[in-house]
């Protein structure tokens, strides 16, 4: 099967018409990104069949879900999919293992139409989702006593247990509070991780993205706006998806050591490396960090004694204007990585700042985002 997935489609909306072409890669997690009402969740509903786009092509791999130009068309029960939607959806007369296995045995039937109920259905797939998304504690619990995280950790199992081709996630953490949302995200990068399965992710959350995504689809009033990974459109957007939002950079980086005496560790990137507080991470493990453009500050020479720890070489790769005109975002290449650094204009001249210009950048705080 080719890795990839291959969705081109027309919707008439109300205000707009929804028309994307796009082919992403048939691993991680792609997220559609974008304003509420921009068109997300209606490209998910395509793919489902859930609503019937035209001009329209879907396709997974080999497996052609929609094709207008050759009148092929198929239906949802029989496409290898999950879809987890904003509210779990489950039977609350029944205990989650209850909700599992009836998922589980719709499914079966759907795929295995005039066998008998039980037939041929794997539950070691069940077992594995269940282990996947951490709910062996809670199976013989009603619904109705979960929590809203619980209650989608169960939903996306019962989606895996199917063993799709592909998972849909339409905004699963927007009817969560937000404490509950930071309950399951470890889950989510585990099963993004773990799982092997492409997925598509719905969201309007930017700290959902950088902590998540591995592709973006930046979706506005039903047109794609950027695409790409998760590393070049946050880089491209200024890490200002949303507006008013201050500039940032994502580094994807490996802990390769721990410093009991300072409590420190350090990270290595493609750029370097960075020091940061030690959050227990074992050697090898691998960290997303965002870094705001309004903590880097730029020198000309190698600073000396300074309590800036993280000092790496840098060459200015361009500039462009901030969001007040007192202000320039100043674009820098360390390595193959991208760093930005917001000063004023007045800086900007004094350290005769241009394309190809080295610099030294210093980076006063980083966020771990996952």
């Amino acid at each position: 099967m080719s890795a990839d997935l291959r969705i081109r489609l027309t919707l008439p909306r109300a205000g707009f018409t929804l028309k994307v072409d796009l082919s992403l890669p048939a691993q991680g997690i792609t997220v559609l990104f974008g304003p509420s009402g921009s068109g997300k969740t209606s490209v998910l509903r395509a793919v489902a069949g859930l609503e019937r786009a035209r001009e329209a092509q879907v396709r997974l791999g080999e497996q052609v879900w929609q094709d207008d130009a050759h009148g092929l068309w198929v239906p949802p029960h029989r496409r290898c999919l999950g879809y987890v939607f904003q509210e779990a959806s489950l039977l609350d007369h029944l205990d989650v293992m209850g909700n599992l296995r009836y998922g589980l045995l719709r499914t079966h039937r759907a795929a295995h139409a005039g066998s008998s109920p039980a037939e041929g259905l794997d539950t070691a797939l069940l077992d594995k989702a269940i282990d996947l998304l951490g709910i062996s504690h809670l199976l013989s619990r009603r619904t109705p006593a979960l929590s809203g995280g619980e209650r989608q950790r169960v939903a996306i199992a019962r989606a895996l247990a199917a063993a799709p081709q592909l998972l849909l996630l339409d905004e699963p953490m927007a009817a969560i509070d937000a404490g509950r949302r930071q309950e399951i995200l470890p889950w989510l990068e585990r099963l993004r991780d773990e799982a092997a399965l492409p997925m598509l992710y719905v969201t309007h959350s930017t700290d959902e993205l950088v902590r998540l995504a591995d592709q973006v689809v930046l979706i506005e009033q039903g047109q794609v706006q950027a695409q790409g990974s998760a590393w070049e459109v946050v880089a491209l957007r200024h890490g200002a998806l949303v507006a008013g939002e201050e500039p940032a950079c994502l580094l994807a980086c490996t802990v390769v050591e721990r410093s009991p005496k300072w409590q420190l560790a350090r990270v290595d990137f493609e750029g370097g490396h960075l020091w940061l507080r030690d959050s227990g991470a074992s050697p090898g493990h691998r960290l997303r960090l965002r870094v705001w453009a309004r903590d880097v500050s730029l020198a000309t020479r190698q600073p000396q004694d300074t309590s800036v720890q993280n000092i790496l070489p840098v060459v200015v790769s361009g500039l462009e204007a901030a969001d007040h005109p007192s202000q320039v975002l100043v674009r820098l290449r360390c390595g193959q990585a991208e760093l930005l650094s917001r000063i004023t204009r007045r800086a900007c001249e004094q350290l005769g700042l241009e394309p190809g210009r080295p610099a030294w950048a210093m980076i006063k705080a980083v966020a771990v985002v996952s």
